[in-house]
């Protein structure tokens, strides 16, 4: 997707001709200038409404990617790639533990104990 979009920003700037500006963004505007914060917040509000899904900030998908990877079990460090995240505590702040996670938490430390119990009952 990403090359995709290089591809369409390579376009809009022999468009744009003398009007790109050249900066070090990966999402601009048709000539090349940083998204505009305020558009930019209306354009996530109108695809929320046209895939008919709660309205949440922008930020709130953050967390979202962060957790779906999460519950995917994606490893840390590459969690912490894709996020761009430096630290470990950037994941603790983005992470959410959910119910789902907990239950099989639990499930797994569960046939843990259990198994190991009837391992030594059977063992006497």
């Amino acid at each position: 997707m990403l090359r995709a979009h290089r591809e369409q920003q390579a376009a809009d700037r022999v468009a744009a001709r003398q009007l790109w500006v050249e900066g070090d963004w990966v999402f601009t505007e048709v000539t090349g200038t940083p998204v505009n914060p305020v558009t930019d917040y209306h354009r996530w509000k109108a695809l929320l409404k046209r895939a008919g899904v709660r309205q949440a900030r922008l930020h709130d998908a953050r967390h979202t990617a962060a957790t779906v990877l999460l519950v995917l079990g994606v490893p840390e460090r590459t969690a912490m790639g894709i996020m761009g995240w430096s630290t470990t505590a950037m994941a603790a702040r983005y992470q959410h533990i959910t119910d789902p996670i907990r239950a099989t938490v639990a499930s797994q430390v569960g046939g843990l104990l259990w198994e190991q119990e009837t391992g030594l009952r059977n063992a006497n």
